[in-house]
């Protein structure tokens, strides 16, 4: 996932001296390249020292961004010194991105009329401003830091991940292939909602992936490649022939859509039609393609699908779906989180083995749903969550916790893992209370913070966050 381009803004008051602009517009974007970030800045002969000051120079840098737009994800607004808030207010309040607020630090032995900042009040000035003006931002501690400090390089590290989730949640398409099978009337979501969100959904019958699948030729474009693929994922010890080959069709069809309508996500109808018809199961496909940053959730949970992509943004990583499916013995603060075969291999502690669908064998027989992904998590930290609509908005809640090396019996179908997760018991509490699904998505690393400012400040998502919360009866 491609790191964030940043249009850079320079705050001005006239009075300070020109050379701390000129400083700034040297270091700052040379550290953000240092970090493998793009910038983009307004030519310094448009304003007094490339700077904006006044509202005649904030409505240039806003004309300036007008012209830019779709180039850049976020702004970085730069105080070398106190700023002027007309000013910024005029350029940025039209923006459309996430705005990080930076100021420079004063030195105490440039204290002088002709050498210090004051950034550290103007920045205050700023914010205060922008939040009278409606504007959102972004604002991290410490309330003042130099661009070459490793405190600034940890804040364009959270701002990245800002960016990179406003930036996919303004302007996401996902296909829901299928229509929601009767008994999950736990995975409805309100598309409209999704829609005033920034989120369109495209449907398709699940008849016209069958057919596609049916109508390709071995020798079509792609097959090869899906197929070799599909052989390097995973042990396919015991799969028979005619089951790999309609793994690779419906692989070669899911590209296919997934390309055509630019998707950014999906969820499939995963049983019991593909099994019946098809003899497969879709879950080691499921797992190649979040690997390839297309995520797919199961049973039509195109919700979770939404919360993939936003949590893959964030961390910049292949996310999975799970449920939350069982107690872990005694201890209240672990379960086992598991599903039937889905999850990327580069989440998972070893190579899997593909396998016929252990549970639907008690209703199809035996040889009917090859293509589950048998294995095991990767221990390691994670953040998870999950998202559902309800009365015209869109309610996400988030957590974060860790993946154990904890064993679990060799007897236990899919790809699991036991989940360490503070509080949770309240967790179970707050999803069951507040209608949340037994699905849950998660990723690895810590990125609840950035992932929360994203959807609450900017994309207006209604996020809870349980462990932090209070239990309530």
């Amino acid at each position: 996932m491609r790191k964030t381009t940043f249009a850079l803004f320079y705050g001005n008051r006239g009075f300070f001296p020109a050379s701390l602009i000129a400083g700034a517009r040297e270091e700052l974007p040379r550290e953000l390249r240092s970090l493998g970030h793009d910038v983009l800045e307004m030519p310094p002969g448009e304003t007094r020292y490339g700077a904006v000051e006044t509202l005649e120079e904030g409505r240039k840098y806003a004309a300036f961004l007008a012209a830019h737009r779709g180039k850049y994800d976020g702004v970085i607004l730069s105080l070398p010194n106190f700023g002027d808030e007309n000013g910024a207010v005029a350029a940025l309040r039209e923006a459309g991105v996430p705005i990080l607020v930076q100021a420079w630090p004063d030195d105490m032995d440039k204290m002088g009329p002709a050498q210090r900042r004051d950034s550290f009040c103007g920045k205050l000035s700023i914010m205060d401003v922008f939040h009278q003006s409606n504007i959102p931002f972004t604002a991290l501690a410490p309330h003042t830091v130099r661009p070459a400090d490793a405190r600034f390089k940890e804040n364009i590290t959270y701002f990245d991940r800002v960016c990179r989730v406003v930036r996919d949640g303004r302007h996401m398409t996902v296909g829901a292939l299928g229509a929601r099978t009767t008994p999950f009337k736990t995975v409805r979501i309100d598309e409209l909602a999704l829609e005033r969100h920034g989120v369109t959904v495209e449907t398709m019958d699940l008849s016209e992936v069958l057919n596609r699948m049916r109508a390709l030729k071995p020798d079509a474009p792609g097959y090869a490649e899906k197929r070799h693929t599909l052989d390097g994922t995973a042990s396919w010890e015991g799969v028979p022939e005619a089951a790999r080959d309609n793994l690779t069709r419906l692989f070669v069809v899911l590209q296919a859509v997934a390309d055509e309508q630019s998707l950014a996500a999906m969820s499939i109808r995963c049983w019991t039609e593909l099994q019946k018809v098809m003899g497969i199961s879709p879950c080691v496909v499921n797992g190649i393609l979040a690997d390839q940053g297309i995520p797919v959730a199961c049973e039509v949970d195109t919700g979770s699908a939404v919360m993939m992509r936003l949590l893959g943004a964030a961390a910049a990583s292949p996310t999975t779906i799970m449920d939350w499916n069982n107690n872990y013995g005694d201890d209240e603060e672990k379960c086992i989180i598991f599903h039937c075969g889905n999850a990327p291999a580069s989440l998972m502690a070893g190579r899997g083995q593909v396998t016929d669908h252990l549970i639907l064998q008690n209703d199809l027989g035996k040889g009917r749903g090859f293509g589950c992904n048998q294995g095991r998590l990767r221990p390691g930290a994670i953040t998870f969550g999950g998202l559902m609509s309800e009365d015209g908005a869109l309610k996400a809640y988030l957590g974060e916790g860790s993946i154990t090396s904890d064993p679990i019996p060799q007897s236990f179908f899919g790809v699991a893992g036991v989940a360490h997760i503070r509080r949770l018991q309240d967790v179970l509490l707050h999803l069951g209370r507040e209608g949340h699904r037994h699905h849950v998505v998660i990723t690895p690393g810590q990125v609840m913070a950035p992932l929360r400012e994203a959807l609450v400040k900017y994309l207006g998502y209604e996020v809870t966050m349980p462990q932090a919360e209070p239990a309530t009866a």
